[in-house]
């Protein structure tokens, strides 16, 4: 999907991106670690048997929990859609004064020269009921 975005805008989103990435990929790594904890080995080399017993029995009883994420990247979505619909709009505000400071730019530069103006020019230029 290409965006037409640029400046800091299309850098943000492409460092977002680079962080999903690497997040998915870490995620990816972790999952195919093995989980099993050797408590025996803990057994052989700490004092207090009660507390490795304890944790052999939290790490048999322990379910980890899964989250459907798609409400979140629903909801992500949608904030991106909105964030390039807002820049859009930003857009076209910031080309419409663009155009307006260019005409007021040519306006500057097409003006008489200061040099040119008289008083009598001066006063019939401010004063709409000045005989010129």
């Amino acid at each position: 999907m290409q965006l037409g975005l640029k400046g800091s805008t299309a850098n943000a989103l492409q460092a977002f991106k680079q962080r999903n990435d690497d997040a998915r990929r870490k995620v990816q790594v972790l999952s195919e670690q093995p989980t099993s904890v050797d408590f025996q080995h803990y057994r052989s080399i700490l004092k207090n048997q009660q507390v490795v017993d304890e944790m052999e029995r939290q790490f048999k009883v322990f379910k980890p929990q899964t989250y459907d994420v798609g409400r979140q990247l629903k909801a992500i979505e949608a904030f991106g859609a909105h964030a390039v619909k807002s820049a859009e709009e930003t857009k076209e505000v910031v080309d419409q004064e663009l155009k307006n400071l260019e005409k007021t730019l040519r306006n500057i530069e097409e003006a008489r020269p200061f040099e040119d103006l008289t008083v009598v020019r001066t006063a019939c230029w401010t004063s709409p009921t000045s005989i010129c």
